[in-house]
């Protein structure tokens, strides 16, 4: 072996030990462990007369895929992954300083949003006096600490910066200075989508401004998914701290419900918004193997129910009511329905061929298909009869959305299953349709409320 082809697989073999140190249920000792595994096998390798960039591709391969050995050192080091959950850097006994120093960053950002939302209470806007101004601006409380928290971790361009503050100012402009009702059908739908519209900004704090790049926008996707799973865990955890102090209290003749609905609840919510987003980034490589248990366990249970409701509404005959609190429940139906299939999306390995679970996720996303097609029909035919609202056109608008992301998901999963596309296309399919989710919660948001005469 001659010295640079030497000096090319050892630098073949250093990438090697930077990506396997990278894993998180690996320590240190695992990684070199697996090298000197790995360096044996080159060597064999080589002795038998093979270059030693074959020999290291070979070698690779042999062992397995990385995340096939991050696995099975996770199953024999499981008291590792409970540790990593509430313990920073690789080694738990010692955090490095920059750990620390993200940690209290992010407690002090996550100690900024808890005390935004109280701060309308210096000006005399009270959350007791039940008016609408916490819900139209909710968003702007939980997501703009959020943003500013990632264009920090981001280290991200004055800008880019620039532009996320514009975004926030237009959203803040529109939940404030329209003239709408607090009765109006128009304020409900802008507390409904401005929060939808930040959390795409986010994601472009979140993608460090690059967003056109398919792949940090299936990491933004992936991001969402693990983000409610943690947010979802805290919430639980905070409602048992709410009933223990309501309860302690009470004990001792103290009513602390005043104290819990105005400032434990909302700052607490408002604060675990950036928690949230913190553990999910520290804690990555940790919580991502959850992607596919979810999918794996969730998708065929939707299957079989929108299955068993199809059967249903044909079976009766009756169609389906458009009363508004009904196409809220089946609008909520194809949500959770398109966030299974971009949650299994990006936990899939692009490269690996299809199999039975796509199957089965080609046949939620077709019974999906076919239910919004039902409800678009009992949309319409409300609106020929009785006009246009703005809920009505909402709801319109929304499963117009719906329908075309399933019609050509459902088109690309349907090629991928019969080996006539790459699983690539369905991939850059959904990252790229973001955006028109973006554009339609920002024509509800700003459009909507002049247009319907801010009723």
């Amino acid at each position: 072996m001659t010295v640079d082809s030497g000096n090319e697989l050892e630098q073949q073999i250093a990438e090697w030990r930077a990506y396997m140190r990278r894993r998180r249920e690996l320590h240190s000792t695992d990684a070199e462990e697996l090298e000197d595994h790995l360096r044996d096998r080159i060597t064999e390798l080589t002795e038998a007369g093979l270059h030693p960039d074959e020999a290291f591709l070979i070698a690779v391969k042999r062992m397995g895929s990385l995340d096939e050995l991050s696995r099975e050192f996770a199953r024999e080091h499981s008291e590792r992954l409970w540790k990593q959950l509430v313990l920073t850097g690789d080694d738990a006994a010692a955090p490095s300083s920059g750990n620390r120093r993200e940690l209290f960053i992010m407690i002090a950002f996550a100690a900024v949003a808890a005390l935004g939302i109280k701060a309308p209470a210096l000006f005399g806007v009270s959350m007791e006096g039940g008016s609408t101004f916490y819900a139209r601006n909710l968003g702007l409380f939980a997501l703009a600490p959020l943003a500013a928290y990632f264009a920090w971790r981001r280290r991200l361009a004055p800008a880019v910066i620039g532009v996320l503050a514009a975004l926030f100012a237009v959203g803040a402009v529109a939940a404030n200075a329209f003239p709408m009702a607090e009765d109006s059908q128009t304020i409900v739908l802008s507390a409904i989508h401005l929060p939808i519209a930040l959390w795409l900004v986010v994601g472009v704090a979140y993608t460090g401004g690059d967003w056109l790049n398919d792949r940090r926008r299936m990491d933004f996707i992936r991001f969402t998914g693990e983000w409610f799973i943690y947010f979802v865990l805290i919430a639980l955890g905070g409602g048992v701290l709410t009933a223990f102090t309501v309860g302690t209290f009470s004990a001792i003749g103290l009513d602390a419900e005043t104290f819990v609905g105005t400032w434990l609840v909302p700052c607490g919510a408002m604060a675990a918004v950036v928690v949230a987003a913190w553990l999910v980034e520290a804690k990555q490589s940790v919580i991502e193997n959850m992607a596919p248990v979810l999918t794996r366990v969730f998708t065929p249970l939707f299957t079989v129910t929108l299955v068993v409701l199809l059967g249903a509404i044909v079976w009766s005959s009756s169609g389906i009511d458009v009363e508004r609190d009904v196409l809220i429940i089946f609008d909520l139906l194809l949500v959770v329905v398109l966030g299974l299939l971009l949650y299994a999306i990006s936990a899939r390995d692009p490269a690996a061929p299809a199999g039975v679970f796509d199957k089965v996720q080609l046949a939620l996303v077709v019974t999906a298909l076919v239910i919004d097609v039902l409800v678009l029909a009992a949309i319409t035919g409300r609106i020929t009869e009785f006009g246009f609202t703005a809920n009505k056109t909402a709801a319109l608008g929304e499963n117009l959305v719906l329908l075309a992301n399933l019609s050509w998901s459902a088109w690309l999963f349907l090629g991928f299953v019969r080996g006539q596309l790459p699983f690539g296309r369905l991939e850059r399919w959904q990252t790229r349709y973001l955006v028109v989710y973006a554009a339609w919660a920002w024509i509800v948001v700003l459009v909507f409320p002049p247009l319907f005469s801010f009723a």
